[in-house]
């Protein structure tokens, strides 16, 4: 078989490669929707609320080359909300000492 479709049996060998890399990295790739909601709302506290930046440069510091669907800044609680592939994360400035904490 391999002498008469050449280039289907590569085809095969290498969806059969991907399958496997796929099967290793199966934990790692579960985890990351949450990688992009996470960082923006964690970085974009930090850039906004411990570093004082403008909203503005914060949101320029955050971006990705994944966007996120939905964004929220509530500077009256000092609370960023951050939505992406389906998740959806919560930071808060807790204080000068403590910084900005992901939500549970």
């Amino acid at each position: 078989m391999i002498r008469r479709r050449p280039f289907t049996s590569l085809f095969l060998l290498l969806l059969l490669a991907l399958l496997g890399w796929v099967w290793h990295e199966r934990v790692n790739l579960q985890a990351f929707p949450d990688i992009i909601a996470a960082y923006t709302a964690k970085e974009y506290c930090s850039c906004r609320y411990v570093a004082n930046n403008p909203a503005a440069y914060c949101l320029g510091y955050v971006k990705q080359y994944l966007p996120t669907s939905a964004f929220n800044d509530n500077p009256l609680r000092s609370e960023v909300t951050a939505s992406g592939l389906g998740r959806t994360h919560t930071a808060r400035w807790l204080g000068e000492r403590q910084g900005c904490r992901l939500n549970p």
